[in-house]
């Protein structure tokens, strides 16, 4: 007998006295590549690196935005990111059964 679901198609050869366990399906989120926060992320790092290279020194003043600063709000960016990648992805616990 064939199951036929949303995304993929399952074999069930199984018995109904058969405790065999079944291949589950879940919704996942979705790969980093397809979602907007990817994008952000990335538009906010390449805000952060070009403003560090275009603010700099005038009139006899220090660099206000030097290079390890801007590493450091990198490296901000980078830790939101992941965090919010975690918790997406943590809060995709919807299993659906094969049957």
């Amino acid at each position: 007998m064939s199951l036929s679901t949303q995304s993929s198609t399952v074999e069930d050869t199984s018995t109904v006295l058969d405790d065999a366990p079944r291949r589950r399906l879940s919704t996942e989120t979705k790969v980093s590549f397809k979602t907007t926060e990817l994008f952000s992320y990335l538009g906010a790092v390449v805000g952060v690196l070009l403003a560090s290279q275009l603010i700099g020194t005038e009139d006899g003043h220090d660099d206000y935005f030097r290079a390890d600063r801007a590493w450091f709000f990198v490296v901000l960016l980078t830790i939101g990111y992941l965090l919010s990648r975690g918790i997406a992805k943590s809060g995709s616990r919807d299993f659906y059964d094969a049957r």
